[in-house]
């Protein structure tokens, strides 16, 4: 009599065949939806918002919302407006130290230019004292401060076009102290001061003539000629 222990190898060769098959499919199903699943749903990270006080400009301006494109044209015309303001206040001090320091018709130069002359004359270093000692100042004010003292100085055009400048001021050594007293003309066509006259006064001694035009035109055989009842050289 025949059994039939043959037959259920076979089956369980095939059955386990068909387990491990199914296995492999469903695994392969299952991390491929896992993986499909976390690529789609990986969130995008969050930027914060741009605004005109923190926008660096790394963000694209096709990524901008309408605010953010607001808020970055805002900040690029006041950093424009500031940089427009940057270049008129340094025109502005270009401007200053070109008038009043640089410039021929200056004040600060011409009385930097007489206070050399002062410190050249050897009748003023006498009773003046050592140069290298010698300051020169304006009016006096409280401001304890020499150079804040502001030097009296008067500008002005006359009838024939010549610009003068009157200056006024004091000069202190080891020795003594002086006076100062400036008039310079800018004949008309012309770009530099001459000197009508420059004289120091030191208490007690005799007025020490630096400039006197009226003296070298004596002695050139000119006349000076008078407008408004001021004689000009």
């Amino acid at each position: 009599m025949m059994t039939p222990t043959t037959t259920v190898p076979a089956i369980r060769v095939v059955a386990n065949s068909t387990i491990r098959q199914s296995a492999r499919l469903l695994f392969a199903r299952t991390y491929a939806t896992q993986t499909g699943l976390g690529a789609a749903t990986t969130p995008k990270p969050k930027r914060r918002s741009v605004t005109p006080f923190n926008d660096t400009g790394f963000v694209p301006w096709s990524e901008l919302s309408a605010a953010e494109k607001a808020a970055r044209a805002t900040q690029q015309s006041y950093n424009f407006g500031m940089i427009i303001v940057g270049l008129v206040a340094t025109s502005g001090v270009f401007y200053f130290l070109w008038t009043d320091v640089f410039s021929p018709e200056s004040k600060t130069r011409q009385f930097n230019r007489a206070v050399d002359k002062i410190k050249k004359d050897h009748r003023c270093l006498e009773l003046l004292g050592d140069a290298n000692k010698i300051s020169a100042h304006g009016d006096e004010t409280f401001n304890k401060w020499r150079r804040a003292r502001p030097i009296t100085s008067t500008e002005r055009t006359d009838g024939q076009g010549n610009q003068h400048l009157m200056m006024h001021f004091y000069v202190e050594g080891p020795k003594g102290n002086g006076v100062v007293q400036c008039h310079m003309v800018i004949p008309r066509g012309e770009s530099e001061y001459d000197y009508k006259y420059l004289f120091v006064d030191v208490k007690g001694h005799e007025r020490i003539y630096l400039e006197n035009a009226d003296t070298a035109n004596a002695r050139a055989g000119k006349k000076p000629v008078s407008f408004f009842g001021v004689k000009w050289g």
